[in-house]
């Protein structure tokens, strides 16, 4: 049982800690308010923590949809275009002092980055398909040998929630380490700049 949680914990770690949007997006939260980011964090992890469960329910049932299947990923993208055109043309203030420096796309109250740590997590076909390849490769084998369906699946909803907070937690800590170099207003507005190429890139390599 415990190499089998020490290999889950593994999977979903790597998962969670690679580049992608929602770890974009926690790096510049970081650079702003901790409260607002650690909601981000927290709303990211339980949205991925939701997928899991979503996933192990009725994962069969959604790969058999070809429209949603084709239309997620394009609705994501568009998302991710405009996260992107906010951060591209947001001023380089400091995100820490008024709300109204802080462009659209970025919340800075702690209610408005928990829920878009759900949505922009809900919205990555990168949560789906790792929760969808744990699934296959964690729950169903440690259902049909130690542990019902569903307390493997709640076994791995667990691990994936606590994998979540501690990869997007590492972005937004880096975030936080970042604001002492980003002293003055043009390389915050350099870092919103490669922050917005970065999520084009996610974009496009999403569709390719």
């Amino acid at each position: 049982m415990l190499s089998s949680v020490l290999a889950m914990a593994g999977f979903a770690l790597a998962g969670a800690i690679t580049p992608g949007p929602v770890n974009v997006l926690a790096l510049r939260h970081g650079h702003g308010r901790a409260v607002a980011a650690f909601c981000y964090v927290l709303g990211a992890s339980i949205s991925y923590a939701l997928i899991v469960w979503l996933m192990g329910q009725s994962g069969q049932w959604l790969l058999k949809q070809p429209e949603l299947l084709r239309w997620a990923p394009r609705v994501c993208a568009l998302y991710l275009l405009w996260l992107a055109w906010q951060l591209a043309n947001a001023p380089g203030t400091d995100s820490r002092g008024t709300r109204e420096s802080d462009p659209a796309s970025l919340p800075s109250g702690p209610g408005g980055a928990f829920l878009q740590g759900i949505a922009i997590q809900s919205l990555n076909p990168k949560a789906w398909l790792v929760a969808l390849s744990g699934i296959g490769m964690f729950v169903a084998p440690l259902a049909a040998q130690q542990l019902s369906l569903s307390g493997a699946l709640l076994l791995f909803c667990t691990v994936s929630l606590l994998a979540c907070l501690a990869g997007v937690g590492c972005w937004a800590a880096l975030g936080h380490a970042l604001t002492r170099w980003l002293n003055t207003p043009l390389r915050r507005q350099r870092l919103n700049q490669a922050l917005a190429m970065v999520l084009v890139a996610s974009v496009v390599s999403m569709l390719a």
